[in-house]
């Protein structure tokens, strides 16, 4: 039993012992004690004062008396107003070590809690390469999903590659106009890279052509934006590759192939990777099948242009489309058929779309529609929404090419690693391969954790050179604290010294006491992390414990301590904090190096 539940038990038995009155578990409130107080944990008085009939003061200190007496970890308390200060004995504290060592997942449950999620993220288009909205997004989808295993959950994480649509067939088209038969094989370029500068020379063409015709035909601007001829290209193109058309559909494949290729090499350096991979030409069309069915049942109206829509004004929103005149899908139409899809091949609790704050009204209205066609899974589905990610010079557009990359990013991030790391002379002595093992790692751990310690509902600002930085809430930080600390346990191991436990009638400093706490507090942090798909808790917890490590790393000999108990005490210690970091940064996705 954990001391707060101890503690908790026994303040009920006091004021039933002290007072003859019952109260509720809820009723008794535990929060940390605050610094400026001795102190470890701190009973809320007030609510007993009804019984006691008493003063807050007066009746703190009965009640500290009364569970002195009754708890032998107590070492101590004090009553500050209507606060009783507990203050824990150190031998309580040892045992949470020695017990925290007993397990080398510290941090994970380890049965099964009988939930499941389904867990989107990624979700791309396959008409340009990843960029750094996607690396949030993936890097969040992968962590959520990790720490929610960590809490017992069952998860499966999946893609829905947007592979069909008006953007796809921007693509396709400027390749057929202005590619002369290239490929990437033909120009060295990676497949996803490849196709994406046919995506941005469709923009400029279309451009170009909007800017003619408002010159020389006189048009309105929305006008030219309708006619311009590449844009009605791109919309036949589609109409002829949802009839089946052959020879669209064979170029549409082999553009998939190129784009598909690259997008599996962004997510083997990024370190992400999916239990299943859905693709939105294989599912709208069941999309499509249940939304005549709507439409047939009077769920869904038809306008006399043809298009079939949703009315959602009785739910406070508008009128949703859900196919167009012509007969073609829309994002919506391909969601429904996803959806029913992966409900009827699993049975989740839970589908969460990783998605960002842009599509917040799109998640809303799916669960709506897909409410009101009848489907008894439609209140499971979840929109985990994020901010968007900026940098200082602004907002970034595909079609205008101003996005920054994924691939190119994460090997900028490797070059800056490896320029710091030989500036500092950290990786002296090691092997070309190992030292790019550790710039890889090191470059990673940045990226990762720079993205990751914000809140998810934020908007942020990516700085490259501000995450790699050796010093203060980076990525390399922490991961210089994990390597400190395995160098001390080698050079024990060295002498001969490698405690599995530590003697539980040391005294200890506060200092000690503190970092036995905060690695003791690893599972309550995962928990929350995963009832509010956060994974900013679990990296903020990491810096912190790693900052206190370095504090105590400073403050007190390890293996120059004389007293052999405490030398033992202080190894054991510094062993579980290195493994609460390793096992809290591991969730998100981070590496440690054994050396730095």
């Amino acid at each position: 039993m954990s001391i707060e539940s101890l503690l908790t038990t026994k303040v009920i038995e006091a004021v039933k012992q002290c007072y003859d009155a019952d109260v509720d578990k809820d009723k008794v409130q535990l929060q940390a004690t605050r610094k400026e107080f001795a102190g470890d944990l701190t009973v809320v008085v007030f609510p007993f004062t009804r019984f006691s009939k008493k003063s807050p003061e007066e009746t703190g200190k009965e009640l500290g008396g009364y569970l002195k007496q009754h708890i032998e970890e107590i070492k101590d308390y004090n009553v500050v107003k209507g606060f009783l200060n507990i203050e824990i004995s150190a031998a309580y504290w040892v045992g949470v070590l020695n017990e925290v060592a007993q397990d080398p997942k510290y941090g994970y449950v380890h049965e099964n809690s009988g939930h499941s999620y389904m867990i989107e993220y990624s979700s791309p288009n396959t008409n340009k390469p990843l960029h750094l909205g996607h690396i949030r997004n993936n890097l969040l989808g992968w962590s959520v999903s990790e720490i929610q295993k960590a809490n017992g959950h069952e998860v499966r994480m999946v893609n829905l590659v947007n592979d069909r649509g008006i953007h796809i067939c921007k693509s396709m088209i400027a390749w057929k106009k202005f590619a002369n038969g290239a490929t990437p094989e033909s120009t060295g370029t990676k497949g996803d890279h490849f196709v994406g500068d046919y995506y941005v020379r469709f923009d400029k063409e279309y451009k170009a052509e909007i800017k003619a015709l408002m010159e020389k035909e006189g048009m309105e601007e929305e006008e030219a934006k309708k006619k311009a001829p590449i844009l009605l290209e791109a919309q036949e193109m589609l109409r002829k590759w949802e009839a089946g058309d052959e020879e669209t559909v064979s170029l549409w494949r082999t553009m998939n192939d190129w784009v598909l290729k690259g997008f599996d090499e962004t997510y083997r350096l990024m370190g992400v990777g999916f239990d299943k991979v859905y693709f939105e030409s294989q599912t709208y069309k069941k999309g499509r099948d249940i939304v005549l069915k709507g439409l047939a049942d009077g769920v869904l109206y038809r306008k006399e242009t043809g298009s079939v829509w949703a009315d959602l004004t009785g739910d406070g929103l508008d009128h949703k489309l859900l196919l167009r005149d012509d007969g073609t899908s829309v994002y919506m139409t391909q969601d429904i058929g996803t959806a029913y899809e992966r409900f009827n091949e699993f049975d989740m609790d839970e589908m969460i779309y990783v998605v960002g704050n842009e599509q917040n009204y799109h998640f809303q209205v799916l669960s709506l529609i897909c409410g009101k066609l009848g489907f008894p899974w439609a209140d499971k589905i979840k929109h985990l929404s994020y901010g968007m990610v900026e940098l200082p010079e602004g907002k970034m557009k595909s079609r205008e090419g101003t996005v920054v990359d994924a691939d190119d990013l994460m090997a900028e991030m490797i070059d800056t690693a490896r320029e710091t790391s030989q500036e500092l002379g950290k990786l002296d002595g090691y092997s070309e391969a190992e030292a790019e093992e550790v710039y890889r790692k090191v470059a990673l751990g940045a990226l990762k954790y720079f993205i990751l310690k914000v809140d998810p509902k934020k908007t942020m600002m990516f700085n490259p050179k501000e995450s790699i930085d050796f010093n203060g809430n980076t990525g390399p930080f922490i991961q210089y604290t994990y390597a400190r600390i395995q160098s001390v346990l080698r050079k024990a191991a060295d002498a001969g010294a490698s405690p599995l436990s530590a003697d539980t009638h040391i005294q200890l400093s506060e200092k000690e006491q503190n970092l036995i706490k905060l690695v003791a507090k690893l599972p309550d942090v995962v928990k929350e992390a995963g009832t509010t798909y956060s994974p900013a808790l679990l990296a903020n917890y990491a810096y912190d414990l790693a900052k206190e490590f370095n504090q105590f790393y400073h403050d007190f000999s390890i293996l120059k301590e004389e007293n052999e108990a405490l030398r033992n005490f202080r190894l054991l210690l510094a062993k579980q904090c290195g493994e609460a970091i390793k096992n809290a940064m591991g969730m998100l996705g981070i590496e440690m190096p054994e050396r730095m």
